[in-house]
């Protein structure tokens, strides 16, 4: 079983963080259309809240991980022929990373807004540190157009994917599934 990288392959670590990740975002992008529609006396308001900032913080150290896993391993050389589409990929992989950090950052402004820690799954608290006036309202619009971008992105992303995988054939697409010999 190859867990780490090679420089022809991505190992399972990378694989598994990186389908984690991804079926994260597209939950809490779910999950904040969905909260957004919600009114102070729907049942579950509270609920959706909390479940999306315990789960806003998770996902925050998953993409910690990968990125630390990503700077101690090789990273696999791409697979195009055309120089213009690997260094696109490569742009595309640092602009979602960094609009993830934009969207972690955000959602614990508007979270932090009135002063009060985040409660992570009842497990331990993530303290209040910056609060400023209409704070909650400038982050909260931030962090939906952020939002609204990186699933821009990474169905942009995916379409490339696809686009590599039965246009060029050139694999891929496969390699995000399984290690490659």
């Amino acid at each position: 079983m190859t867990l780490r990288n090679t420089k022809s392959s991505y190992g399972w670590v990378a694989i598994c963080l990186h389908w984690v990740v991804a079926l994260a975002v597209f939950g809490m992008f779910g999950l904040g259309l969905y909260m957004v529609e919600l009114t102070y006396y729907d049942a579950w308001y509270k609920g959706s809240l909390d479940l999306h900032k315990s789960a806003g913080l998770t996902i925050a150290a998953l993409v910690f991980a990968r990125l630390v896993w990503k700077f101690i391993n090789p990273t696999p050389v791409g697979l195009s022929k055309k120089p213009l589409e690997n260094l696109a990929g490569h742009l595309a992989h640092i602009a979602l990373y960094l609009i993830m950090a934009a969207l972690f950052i955000s959602g614990y402004l508007i979270s932090t807004a009135d002063g009060h820690s985040i409660e992570v799954f009842g497990l331990f608290s993530v303290p209040a540190t910056l609060t400023g006036d209409n704070q909650e309202d400038i982050a909260g619009d931030i962090h939906e157009w952020l939002a609204w971008g990186l699933v821009s992105l990474v169905a942009l992303h995916a379409l490339a994917a696809l686009k590599h995988h039965f246009i060029n054939k050139d694999g891929t697409l496969v390699r995000m599934f399984r290690p490659q010999k």
